[in-house]
């Protein structure tokens, strides 16, 4: 048996390899458990087999038509008003991310949907121990298993500057954020967030002066970026003016930093596509804000302000819109308002964090609550109680205990498999979600995209030498 025996077993029924080619056989075959298996070595496996699973999988997707791509055209023809009506759900994908994801995908059948995101930021990556290429096999492999057909948007969330290390060696920080953003795009992230907007000093004298960082190094990291796109994609890139949890944003601070940003980017590299949407702050924050009892603060979302950048974004600067952080924990009633304002995408993510853990059996919650308050006892802060430490931290255990989420099945996995189902179609309706496949099509153009196998040699496939997830 050579170490490749079970990807090679996944792939029997489905598709052949010849000559570092890959070719399908029985497309019927692909929405089977021959890709749960495909899925989980591409996890799981040992490294050979992680990689072979990988290519694999982005493979299948080249042939059927199921390919990780730009949302960028989609964009700029809202900005164009070529469509309208709908808000984007940027959903990230923590833990349990095939059977999620498969949940999405099943929504996005059934619902005709088309315009939707499926990210992780850059801190996400780190404690929920999905890097990208991981996390690109994962979500392509649970559009495959569910017959979803068309392009599938992923994206880096939060590619965020961190202020202190900037102010420490600015160098090293931007140099950091430009690493994962080259892992990111080798790996098939074609959507990515530049996030700056730590770097705003409200201190200065100006609105251009407040902004001046935060544009200059965003276009640093655009024009980084830019550089990696594969040929012929634009890769969706968006800004950020407000860091979510502060002050709202204003239209003077949007124009101030767009001017500033569209300015210096013509000037280092004219002619180069800038930004396709601009994340604000309207009211909300990551996660919610928990109270003593492990309930969530009401959230006061300012709609008028949103509607007004977002308008701001379209009319003077053709981007598709404003885009809200920190959506998921909100009350049900507010989410009908975002495509009524026309708010171009909202991101969702500690929601389902919070329904997972509530859904997955008593003991492995209480092993997991057991293991933070051993590991992340420093992050308890004086004050906080039991339940406020748990909420804030608990993302922090996902990474640690991914394979036995992952391993959630029988009756507990078939009521998470039908929650999940039944709160991203609310989120898909509500939105105007549902439908929006069409536009995707008539919009969104894609072209073949292949990768070369990893190196074949006497014991069967191993690992692509040059693969940026090489050793994790």
């Amino acid at each position: 048996m050579t170490a490749n025996a079970a990807v090679i077993r996944a792939l029997a029924p489905l598709a052949t390899i010849d000559g570092g080619a890959l070719r399908v056989i029985d497309p019927a075959a692909i929405a089977s458990p021959h890709m749960d298996a495909l899925a989980r070595l591409a996890v799981f496996g040992g490294e050979s087999e992680r990689h072979a699973a990988r290519w694999a999988i982005w493979e299948i997707g080249q042939a059927v038509g199921v390919q990780s791509w730009s949302i960028h055209e989609l964009y700029i023809a809202r900005g164009k008003g070529a469509c309208h009506g709908f808000t984007v759900p940027a959903i990230n994908v923590r833990g349990r991310a095939y059977d999620t994801a498969r949940a999405i995908f099943r929504t996005a059948i059934k619902l005709d949907a088309g315009g939707f995101i499926l990210e992780i930021a850059r801190s996400e990556i780190a404690y929920t121990e999905q890097r990208p290429a991981e996390y690109v096999a994962v979500m392509l492999a649970a559009a495959l298993r569910e017959g979803f057909r068309g392009p599938v948007f992923i994206q880096g969330d939060h590619f965020q500057v961190n202020a202190k290390k900037y102010a420490a060696d600015a160098a090293k920080e931007v140099g950091d954020v430009k690493h994962l953003a080259t892992e990111a795009v080798h790996a098939g992230f074609y959507n990515i967030d530049i996030d700056t907007s730590t770097l705003v000093d409200l201190s200065k004298g100006s609105l251009d002066e407040q902004q001046r960082l935060n544009y200059e190094v965003g276009v640093d990291i655009t024009r980084h970026v830019r550089s990696l796109q594969p040929k012929g994609v634009d890769i969706s890139l968006g800004g950020e003016i407000g860091e979510v949890g502060t002050e709202n944003s204003t239209v003077p601070e949007l124009r101030a930093y767009m001017d500033g940003y569209n300015r210096t980017l013509a000037a280092q590299a004219p002619g180069m596509e800038g930004l396709s949407k601009i994340s604000v702050q309207s009211g909300t924050s990551h996660g919610g804000v928990v109270l003593a009892d492990g309930s969530i603060k009401d959230v006061k979302l300012d709609f008028n302000t949103l509607e007004a950048l977002g308008e701001e974004a379209r009319k003077s600067y053709g981007l598709a819109g404003a885009v809200q952080h920190g959506a998921s924990t909100l009350p049900e009633t507010a989410f009908h308002n975002f495509p009524r304002v026309e708010t171009a995408e909202i991101h969702l993510a500690t929601g389902f964090q919070n329904m997972l853990y509530d859904m997955i059996p008593a003991a492995l919650r209480e092993e997991m609550y057991a293991w933070l308050r051993v590991n992340a006892a420093d992050e308890r802060k004086a004050g906080d109680t039991d339940e406020q430490f748990i909420y804030k931290t608990r993302k922090k255990a996902l990474g640690p205990f991914k394979e036995k989420l992952w391993a959630v099945g029988g009756a507990d996995g078939a009521a998470i498999d039908a929650a999940f189902d039944q709160k991203f179609e609310f989120l898909f309706t509500q939105l105007g979600t549902g439908g929006t496949a069409p536009h995707v099509a008539r919009l969104v153009k894609t072209a073949p995209m292949h990768r070369q196998a990893p190196v074949e040699g006497a014991s069967g496939i191993v690992a692509a030498p040059d693969d940026p997830d090489a050793g994790e």
